[in-house]
């Protein structure tokens, strides 16, 4: 089923290459028709990670038309996470990629005479696509997962396209099915008969699994890992409990204790490595990590007020961001999500130690984001508000201290008198929603002597930003005499990308770009880090 845990387990076998001085990468593969998720909603879908880089993916070479795609797949936040390394778009394929390049193929007669078919020319686009990442990056091993559930009619070309590469390279290939083994609480018993069903599903498409990861609530017993071993076809070794857990990156390290890593090892006929003192690839020092986020005294509560609250997949970089944030001040985290279309909801703000306002587009739930705003900046909350929630954090402000009462965003007004978030000059003429927003990581020029500077300790920094919309200079000017400090902004210096509060007993900053898509479990993102170390003031400063 969707949303078991293939991006954590993929990752996680990745780290365990890792563990034993193999160069990895991971791809995945989406089966829907879109050439990316960057229209998705959220709800539907989850997060849509953005990538240092943007690629220009033309998808035949003789054809004019390039799409700029940096807006990829959530599970691409925990591969990064995960593997310490960026990883490049072209790792995620989906169904319309396949799709349209065998369509402009099939125009321009590369096909000629030919009758085009899923297999072999889908399969066959599919096989390349793999292979030209594996032997180009040079890699050691290139982990890919596949979206969907097995016996979906859209995942089919893939699963064909895996059993003939198991048929062309039965000795470099391992096949992981991950499926669910639920725990009956009313008889104590954990049931085997789904992943039987899902692994003999998977037997109809000439796909034998090498290993079964079992998710579960709690360990696989004894006897379920002979009972699932015996009808699935697999040694006992080769049945891997996955529980859930207190922070996924102790998953790596349960893997290991069942040994897993040499299973596969041996499998792909791999030899271990020495591996060099690395903060992401060393096990012991992985081992210490996991360490510092089961073990804290406290725990702070932060309040992400936004739109997207019903699937928390929405915000899982920020979620996991401040994760890493708290886990480096050595306390852990508690995450409440408040829907801001109930302006009731706000009531609850000063029950928390912090506010981080999300991103977003649309109308839906932006007066209750504004009026967040508002109330942690005049009850000196520390507050973080990201791409869309500093833009909002601006409106508030300038509702507030300019008197301008009907201040808006022209994406939510266009007809307002004081637009003070606009689109931004290059966007105006865009036509096209799907990969046309600025994406991808951009130089940011630093204002010294602001928060953003002492969190970065640098002048200029490099992050990633999806946007269309921007604050207006015009009236970032004249908030500047009422207590706003623009603290950063591009190299043309047109387009500002952080301001804040002029205040030393408040943190208050809103950011244009996203940290939490280059933020790691070892090295947390320094604004992330600033906001938590503001949250932790207050809440020793109200005992």
């Amino acid at each position: 089923m969707s949303g078991i845990g293939k991006g954590v387990t993929t990752a996680s076998i990745a780290k365990l290459f890792q563990f034993r001085g193999f160069t990895v990468s991971i791809m995945k593969i989406d089966p829907y028709i879109n050439i990316d998720p960057g229209t998705m909603n959220p709800i539907e879908h989850g997060e849509c990670f953005i990538t240092e880089e943007v690629w220009k993916y033309q998808p035949v070479d003789t054809f004019d038309q390039v799409f700029n795609i940096a807006e990829i797949d959530q599970d691409f936040g925990t591969y990064e996470r995960f593997i310490g390394k960026n990883i490049h778009p072209s790792h995620n394929l989906t169904s319309g990629q396949v799709f349209i390049e065998i369509i402009l193929k099939e125009r321009q007669g590369e096909y000629l005479g030919k009758t085009v078919q899923i297999i072999p020319h889908a399969t066959d686009t599919i096989k390349e696509r793999i292979e030209r990442i594996a032997i180009n990056e040079q890699l050691d091993v290139l982990l890919i997962e596949c979206g969907g559930t097995v016996g979906d009619l859209e995942s089919q070309i893939f699963l064909e396209a895996f059993r003939q590469m198991c048929l062309d390279h039965p000795e470099n290939t391992c096949l992981v099915h991950v499926t669910l083994v639920p725990f009956n609480e009313m008889v104590g018993e954990l049931k085997t008969k789904p992943t039987q069903h899902s692994v003999r599903q998977l037997q109809t498409a000439g796909l034998q699994p090498d290993i079964i990861m079992c998710r579960s609530s709690i360990f696989l017993d004894d006897h379920s890992r002979r009972k699932i071993s015996l009808f699935c076809n697999v040694p006992p070794n080769c049945v891997i409990s996955n529980p859930n857990v207190e922070t996924v990156y102790e998953i790596p390290l349960i893997f290991e204790d069942q040994g897993l890593g040499d299973t596969i090892s041996d499998i792909l006929n791999l030899k271990p490595r020495l591996v060099e003192f690395s903060p992401v690839e060393n096990y012991s020092e992985w081992k210490k990590l996991v360490r510092d986020y089961k073990q804290h005294e406290s725990i702070l509560r932060i309040v992400m007020p936004g739109k997207y609250t019903k699937n928390r997949d929405s915000y899982v970089s920020i979620n996991e961001a401040l994760k890493h944030a708290a886990a480096s001040h050595g306390v852990g985290i508690d995450i409440n999500w408040l829907d801001t279309e109930d302006i009731n909801n706000l009531d609850q703000l000063a029950n928390y130690d912090g506010v981080l306002l999300t991103p977003g587009f649309g109308h839906r739930g932006v007066e209750g984001m504004i009026a967040a705003a508002d109330r942690a900046m005049e009850s000196k909350l520390p507050f973080l508000g990201i791409c869309f929630g500093a833009q909002l954090m601006f409106v508030a402000f300038c509702r507030r201290h300019l008197n301008r009462n009907e201040a808006n965003s022209t994406e939510i007004n266009p007809e307002t008198p004081d637009p003070v978030i606009s689109m931004m000059e290059n966007q105006r003429e865009v036509e096209n929603l799907g990969g046309t927003m600025r994406l991808g990581a951009h130089e940011i020029i630093l204002v010294s002597g602001t928060k953003i500077h002492d969190a970065y300790q640098t002048n200029v920094i490099k992050e990633r930003f999806r946007h269309r919309y921007h604050i207006s200079p015009r009236y970032a000017t004249m908030c500047e005499e009422h207590g706003l400090i623009v603290s950063s902004r591009d190299v043309s210096e047109k387009i500002i990308n952080s301001i804040e509060l002029d205040d030393n007993d408040h943190f208050c900053v809103g950011v244009q770009f996203h940290p939490e898509y280059k933020s790691r479990p070892w090295k947390p993102s320094p604004i992330y880090s600033e906001f938590i170390r503001a949250c932790l003031k207050i809440r020793r400063d109200r005992k």
